[in-house]
C-alpha cells in the first residue's frame, strides 16, 4: 500500500512539473501586449513675411497634398521692391562693364584735342615772355608788361601740364581699385535682388506635406505678421504610435521588430514596426531608490504604422502585441 501511494505521489510530482514547464512554455511564447497612443503630429502655417491675405483657398477638413497652394498674400509691394532691386543690379552692371571697357576712342581724342591746343597757347606763351624779357632787358618794355607776359607763361604751362597728365589717365583708364569696387557694388546689388525675390516667393504658402487641415485661422483682408499662424496643418503620413514599455520587459523589445496594432473603433489589424526605443527612463525617481521602486521605470518607444488608414486617427488609443521570445533550439 505504501509502495502504491509513493507512486502516486511521484506522479503528482512529474504532473505537477510537467504543467509548470508547460506554463512557462506558454507563457515564453504568449504575445507580449502595450499600449499607447497615435502621436499628434501637426503643423502651424504662415508666411515669412507681413502683408494683407488676398485668399485663403481651403476650409477646415480639407485634405491637401504636398506642394498645395493655401494662401496668397497681396504682393504687389514685393513686386515693386523686387523691380527696384533689379534696376539696381542693371545699374551695376552698367557701371562695372564702364570701368572694365576702359576710355572710348572719342574721348581719347577729345583729351589730346585738349593737348594741342593747351600746347599752342604755352608756345605763343612762350614766345611773348622771350620778347618781353628781351625788351624788359634793354628798358624798351615797362615791368608790368613783362610781368604780365610772365604770368601768361607760367599760366600756359600748367594747364599744358595739367592736359597732358588728363589725357595719360584716360589712356591708363579706370584703376584696379575703382574696378574692384564696382565688382563689389554688383555683388550686393545681386544679393539685395535674390532677397527681394526670396521676400516675393513668401507671399505664397504651400503645404510642407499631404494632411489634412483642422483649423483656418485668419480671413481674406485680414492684415497678418510673419510667423503668425493662418492654418493648422494635421500630418497623414508616416503615422507614429508612442508607447512605453516597462523596465522588466525592457529586453523583450528591440528596434525593427514587427508588431500588430488594433483599435477599440474596429477589428482592423495594422502592422508595424519598433522604430525608436528612448535610452533613457521617462521618469527618473530618485537617486537612491529600492528594487522596487526600480521596476517602475518605464521607457518610451516609438512604433511605426504601414499602410495606416483612416482608422488610425491622432490620438487614438491602440493596443500594441509583438510576439514572446521563443524556445531555443
Amino acid at each position: 500500500m505504501k509502495k502504491i501511494i509513493r507512486i502516486i505521489i511521484v506522479l503528482i510530482l512529474i504532473a505537477a512539473g510537467a504543467g509548470i514547464v508547460y506554463f512557462k512554455e506558454e507563457n515564453n511564447t504568449a504575445p507580449f501586449t502595450l499600449y499607447g497612443n497615435v502621436d499628434i503630429r501637426e503643423v502651424d502655417l504662415g508666411f515669412r513675411v507681413s502683408g494683407k491675405l488676398l485668399s485663403m483657398r481651403f476650409e477646415e477638413g480639407d485634405a491637401v497634398k504636398k506642394g498645395d497652394v493655401l494662401a496668397v498674400l497681396d504682393d504687389e509691394p514685393f513686386r515693386n521692391e523686387l523691380a527696384v532691386a533689379a534696376a539696381r543690379v542693371a545699374r551695376a552692371e552698367a557701371q562695372l562693364q564702364k570701368f572694365e571697357s576702359g576710355s572710348r576712342p572719342q574721348e581719347i581724342k577729345v583729351a589730346e584735342a585738349k593737348v594741342q591746343e593747351a600746347d599752342a597757347s604755352y608756345n605763343n606763351a612762350l614766345l611773348e615772355y622771350n620778347r618781353q624779357k628781351a625788351l624788359f632787358s634793354s628798358n624798351a618794355t615797362s615791368q608790368q608788361s613783362f610781368d604780365l607776359a610772365r604770368a601768361r607763361h607760367d599760366e600756359t604751362k600748367a594747364r599744358l601740364h595739367s592736359a597732358r597728365e588728363s589725357l595719360a589717365l584716360i589712356r591708363e583708364g579706370f584703376r584696379s581699385e575703382d574696378i574692384l569696387v564696382s565688382r563689389r557694388n554688383l555683388q550686393e546689388a545681386k544679393g539685395q535682388y535674390e532677397v527681394a525675390k526670396t521676400l516675393l516667393e513668401d507671399t505664397i504658402l504651400v503645404a510642407p506635406n499631404g494632411g489634412i487641415l483642422i483649423t483656418r485661422i485668419h480671413e481674406p483682408g485680414t492684415i497678418v505678421a510673419a510667423g503668425v499662424p493662418v492654418y493648422t496643418l494635421s500630418l497623414r503620413n508616416p503615422v507614429y504610435i508612442r508607447a512605453y514599455v516597462a523596465e522588466p520587459d525592457l529586453g523583450k523589445v528591440a528596434p525593427g521588430t514587427n508588431v500588430e496594432i488594433t483599435t477599440d473603433s474596429t477589428d482592423t489589424v495594422y502592422s508595424g514596426t519598433i522604430g525608436f526605443i528612448s535610452p533613457r527612463a521617462e521618469f527618473t525617481p530618485k537617486s537612491v531608490e529600492t528594487v522596487e521602486l526600480r521596476t517602475d521605470l518605464v521607457y518610451r518607444l516609438r512604433i511605426v504604422a504601414e499602410d495606416p488608414d483612416n482608422g488610425l486617427r491622432q490620438g487614438m488609443p491602440v493596443t500594441i502585441r509583438l510576439a514572446g521570445r521563443q524556445e531555443k533550439q
